[in-house]
């Protein structure tokens, strides 16, 4: 079997501080087995200057392709774009600021190379690894609460931005998000098409809105709206529907 090339997808708006310390420690990365990877940053229309910061610096990274879109429509659009672009086997999504540990996507990325999964989340609930008591802490155990419940999984983070998947889970797969909506679509569709989500714990050092979060609490409103939206809307609704065979030609008798 040939090494595995995974495609790491950044969605980037307005994180000029952190994107460049992000880049650098995500090239860091080994793919385990010898795979390889490919870096997909998406600047969804920074007006910070993070866009022309990427355009002037993306040079000095090998493997890294930068999108820059017109204007800011979102995190979901962002994250599209990317995975539009993407050309490995697998793909991963990675924040630009500096919440999360690139150095822990080999362990994110493992169980699907040894072929025991097709999709991992990375958790910050499991371990131990960082997720403190706040306004945020509470929300985010009230979606999971409601995401065991609708969908009869035992899933521990659903809102985690690592998320981890073969191209080919998604092959078919309509994805309407344009802002932080795409987490609950992403995990709404993945398991109502029957995939077990296996997850990896991960450390998280939550930053403050003073710091640059930008996830509110009309987002863990509209989280709720999706959850419902997609537990119960027909799999024809955000399944494109197989390609028929091209006909055969049969030689005149």
């Amino acid at each position: 079997m040939s090494p595995v090339q995974v495609s790491i997808i950044i969605p980037c708006f307005n994180e000029s501080s952190t994107i460049l310390e992000v880049l650098r420690r995500v090239q860091m990365v080994a793919i385990p087995g010898g795979g390889s990877k490919e870096i997909i940053v998406v600047d969804d229309g920074s007006t910070d200057g993070a866009g022309e910061l990427l355009a002037s610096r993306v040079q000095e990274f090998s493997d890294v392709r930068l999108h820059r879109a017109v204007t800011n429509f979102g995190k979901g659009a962002a994250v599209r774009a990317g995975m539009a672009l993407a050309r490995g086997d697998v793909m991963l999504i990675q924040d630009a600021d500096l919440e999360l540990r690139p150095e822990e996507i080999p362990e994110l990325v493992a169980p699907i190379l040894r072929g025991e999964t097709e999709v991992v989340f990375g958790s910050r609930f499991l371990g131990g690894r960082g997720f403190r008591w706040s306004r945020s802490y509470f929300a985010n155990r009230v979606l999971v609460w409601l995401t065991r419940i609708l969908f009869m999984t035992r899933l521990s983070d659903m809102e985690t931005c690592y998320k981890v998947m073969r191209r080919s889970v998604l092959d078919g797969v309509r994805l309407r998000a344009m802002g932080f909506e795409i987490e609950p679509e992403l995990t709404a569709k993945i398991l109502r098409l029957g995939h077990r989500i296996h997850e990896v714990p991960i450390s998280y050092e939550p930053r403050s809105e003073a710091a640059g979060k930008k996830i509110r609490a009309w987002d863990g409103l509209k989280a709720i709206y999706y959850l419902f939206k997609y537990r119960f809307q027909s799999r024809d609704k955000f399944c494109r529907p197989a390609s028929p065979p091209e006909p055969s030609i049969q030689p005149a008798k």
